[in-house]
């Protein structure tokens, strides 16, 4: 719930934004999730003799193991020898053995990025000439399946976790120091903290398979676990473990100690304590003091290990990702509690309007810090405007500010109706001293006891007999007792329902609670998205290459991009040609099929055909195999004469979606 922008902050705003606009428009490169940007061999050439060695080139160091690099000969064959070397910066070769016949060989390989998440792929090259080949590399790396499954389910839990156990507390420190008392608010922060400590346990052990094989049956494998213990994500996590069981102690001084110091009487002042209580102003300034420094400790084994730790001004990065880990925990999880406490709250607790300002200020200040610091996140992660439409990140990001602005309409709506119940609270205050000032009886007056009828007087004798007899039995009073105050706390709940103002109160938050989640869900998966500034990075290496191999003089090669789209589910993409030599005679032609993301993707079919349309020759059919994911070759292309062809491209890719994309390439 914020308040309303006024003119200063309306100010800010639009300086944010023009910085924002200045920053997009003169960024400079950077990286976070790896890409492979080169190889030597390249994707898809044709040497004349066996090269010594392979080399991978990627947009940022990466970590490498003994099977991270993979090289299979015709037969499926492994050609590779020796743990890849990182000879220099980013790039990392593997020596091959010697005397490789010719033929088409496939490369696999699965690195982990400087930021934590796995990257694998696969592409092809030929000695001689191309060659059939019975390799088939599985599309799917060790980051899908079931455990890449579950290891994206464990890091949306262990943010929640840290939301609700960090927004949670805060929420009682800074807004409703009564709230300690509440049961409700308790089990809410405590299931916090049991999440996030489940959630970081679940994904030590998941992550050795996460980064390698992929397989359910090597979470267990405890040598996997001690070499994940020795990278930088271990090291992450397991310190995430250490602060939380300092986060253990502070949630039971929060609920033993502080709790009973919140004073019962006056709820909405519990929170500020006098010159009277210095005990009490000292516990509350050290569980605010050591509250947030556990807080900011666990948001930091995000930060030191995922992508604000890798690319451009990283020093500047990670506190920046503190801070807007701290913020949302502040709005979204003081968002949670609030809501636990309008529901749940028991009715001598209720939440007073001036627990819900202060949570009012809060939220808007954290609304302001996440402003600031997403602008900075978002120039850094993306670096151009065309970045939000082009890239699956940038798109994410719409959609996550889209979610934030609907959070904060609905924000100014529970804000309204915080009004609207402090104006009822005060009429209904003021209603009742004009009652009480009229109910006063002047001096002199008979008693109202003398009025009493004998209807009432026997009611009197009545009662007085039932409270002897229940004098007589101890148990029946005391249950008499329980019965008459639960069904006094329930009327005092029915009659704080059923007002108007309260219920639209519970009805906005809840609404706001809702959007949080789908929020929390879109912002988990942008932390497994390859950043937009990464992204199209790798793009304009291999289109530079592309250009390369086009013009190069040496090889006659011909490299064509077209993107597709077939109008059907999954249907856009980029088809690309490789044509060698392109000369007049036999020629090898490949044909590569990449997704939106640059990920190879098979379709049911592709067929290509050539037509030189000034001497009247064509459409020439050819018909490629598939070798590998994405990947299809022919080798043999006859091309009569030299010119200027037209290469046109048939991508399927359903039974009825298909789309045929052309361009002119110089042959000779």
């Amino acid at each position: 719930m914020t308040q309303t922008i006024a003119p200063r902050v309306r100010t800010l705003v639009l300086l944010i934004l023009a910085v924002a606009g200045a920053l997009l428009a003169g960024a400079a490169p950077a990286s976070a999730h790896a890409a492979l940007t080169g190889s030597d061999p390249a994707q898809g050439a044709v040497v004349d003799t066996a090269p010594p060695q392979l080399s991978l080139t990627f947009s940022e160091p990466v970590a490498v193991g003994d099977d991270s690099v993979r090289v299979l000969d015709p037969k499926g064959e492994r050609v590779d020898k020796g743990d890849p070397a990182n000879p220099s910066g980013t790039t990392y070769s593997v020596r091959l053995v010697s005397g490789l016949p010719d033929g088409t060989y496939t490369v696999a390989y699965q690195v982990v990025s400087a930021d934590s998440h796995p990257v694998a792929g696969a592409f092809t090259f030929s000695i001689g000439a191309p060659s059939e080949t019975t390799v088939a590399v599985s599309a799917q790396g060790s980051d899908e399946g079931l455990v890449g499954w579950l290891y994206g389910f464990g890091r949306y839990v262990s943010y929640a976790g840290f939301v609700v156990l960090a927004g949670g507390a805060c929420f009682v420190l800074a807004c409703w120091a009564p709230g300690a008392r509440v049961r409700a608010v308790q089990r809410l922060v405590v299931s916090g903290w049991l999440a996030l400590t489940a959630a970081t346990l679940g994904l030590l052990m998941l992550r050795g398979s996460y980064t390698t094989s992929g397989r359910i049956g090597d979470v267990f494998d405890l040598e996997l676990l001690g070499d994940v213990l020795q990278t930088k994500t271990g090291a992450a996590l397991v310190s995430r473990l250490l602060l939380l069981a300092a986060a253990a102690l502070f949630i039971a001084v929060l609920f033993g100690a502080y709790a009973r110091t919140a004073d019962a009487g006056d709820p909405d002042r519990a929170a500020e304590s006098d010159g009277g209580e210095p005990d009490k102003r000292d516990l509350t300034f050290g569980l605010a003091l050591g509250g947030t420094v556990v807080a900011a400790g666990l948001a930091a084994s995000w930060a030191m290990s995922e992508h604000a730790s890798q690319g451009l001004q990283a020093g500047v990065a990670m506190p920046v990702d503190v801070v807007h880990l701290l913020a949302v925990a502040a709005w979204l999880g003081g968002l949670t509690a609030l809501l636990v406490a309008l529901y749940r709250a028991p009715v001598e607790t209720p939440v007073g309007r001036d627990a819900v300002r202060r949570f009012s200020r809060l939220a808007f200040g954290s609304v302001v810090t996440l402003a600031v610091t997403g602008v900075y996140q978002s120039w850094r992660q993306l670096g151009s405007w065309s970045a939000f439409t082009d890239t699956r990140y940038g798109q994410l990001l719409l959609v996550k500010i889209a979610l934030v602005a609907v959070m904060v309409a609905v924000a100014f709506l529970s804000r309204r109706w915080t009004q609207r119940l402090a104006d009822a609270r005060v009429s209904a205050a003021a209603e009742g001293t004009e009652r009480a000032e009229e109910e006063k009886q002047p001096a002199g007056t008979v008693p109202a006891e003398a009025f009493e009828t004998p209807k009432t007087s026997e009611a009197s004798k009545a009662s007085k007999a039932e409270n002897d007899a229940a004098g007589q039995d101890s148990v029946r009073a005391a249950q008499l007792a329980r019965q008459r105050a639960a069904a006094e706390a329930a009327r005092q709940k029915r009659l704080r329902d059923a007002d108007p103002n309260r219920f639209g109160l519970r009805r906005s938050v809840l609404a706001e609670a809702g959007v949080a989640v789908v929020l929390l869900a879109v912002t988990t998966v942008l932390t497994q998205t390859e950043p937009g500034r990464t992204e199209q990075d790798a793009r304009a290496a291999a289109a530079t290459s592309s250009s390369a191999s086009a013009t190069g003089q040496g090889s006659g090669a011909v490299s064509l991009t077209m993107p597709f789209d077939t109008g059907g589910k999954n249907g856009k993409g980029v088809v690309s040609i490789d044509l060698d030599p392109a000369q007049a005679g036999d020629n090898a032609l490949h044909v590569y099929v990449e997704g939106p993301d640059g990920t190879p993707v098979d379709v049911p079919e592709v067929k290509i055909a050539l037509t030189l349309a000034a001497q009247d020759i064509g459409p020439l059919p050819v018909a490629p195999d598939r070798i590998a994911t994405g990947h299809w070759s022919a080798s043999g292309v006859q091309i009569p004469m030299a010119g200027d062809w037209k290469v046109e491209v048939t991508v399927r890719t359903s039974d009825i979606d298909q789309v045929t994309v052309s361009k002119n390439a110089q042959i000779g």
